[in-house]
């Protein structure tokens, strides 16, 4: 199992194809994936031929994956994933962050502490120069995680989506830090 970080709670780990029923299940709370597609149902097959080879990806740029499991670190249980891939295959300089958690891991400070190890470890170890982060305008509680790791509001945006979901007529918001940023808040939170 490759571990590419810890935190005091977290482990993040490569996903594998043993986590499909765990990936599963993440994806059928349509509390979790409200956000996402409004709260459809997704089958086993979305999860193996869809989720499972994104999920599964090393992207060049950094030398390793872009999506990793988190699991609780004293009992290893499965609480979802993060992303952390570059925009640009074979550059590390810009990368997305991303999360998606079990709802019984919500308002514990999960999404917060992984996100923090992830943009540490982006600008510490792997030649991040920005990170960006993208939510429904309307999903206020990642939006706050996203302000709670250093990430200051960039734009609102529309974008045409496959599926019209409830809140999608608000659109969209981007956030980012950049390296320079995260290095003038260490030790505030933000960087630290």
């Amino acid at each position: 199992m490759h571990v590419l970080l810890e935190t005091e709670r977290l482990v993040l780990r490569a996903v594998t194809e043993a986590d499909t029923d765990d990936l599963l299940a993440l994806d059928n709370d349509p509390a979790v994936t409200r956000f996402i597609n409004g709260g459809r149902p997704t089958t086993r097959e979305e999860i193996r031929s869809g989720s499972l080879p994104r999920l599964l990806r090393d992207y060049p740029g950094l030398g390793t994956r872009g999506y990793w499991a988190a699991q609780e670190r004293e009992a290893g249980a499965f609480l979802g994933w993060f992303a952390f891939r570059p925009l640009a295959e074979h550059s590390p300089a810009e990368v997305e962050l991303g999360y998606r958690l079990r709802r019984e891991a919500w308002g514990r400070g999960y999404a917060t502490e992984g996100s923090r190890a992830l943009i540490r470890k982006g600008f510490t170890d792997l030649g991040v120069r920005r990170v960006t982060a993208n939510t429904m305008t309307v999903n206020a509680k990642s939006r706050r995680v996203m302000e709670k790791c250093g990430l200051t509001f960039l734009r609102h945006f529309t974008e045409e989506w496959p599926e019209v979901i409830e809140g999608s007529e608000h659109g969209d918001v981007e956030y980012a830090l950049t390296r320079a940023e995260w290095e003038r808040g260490a030790g505030t939170g933000a960087g630290s």
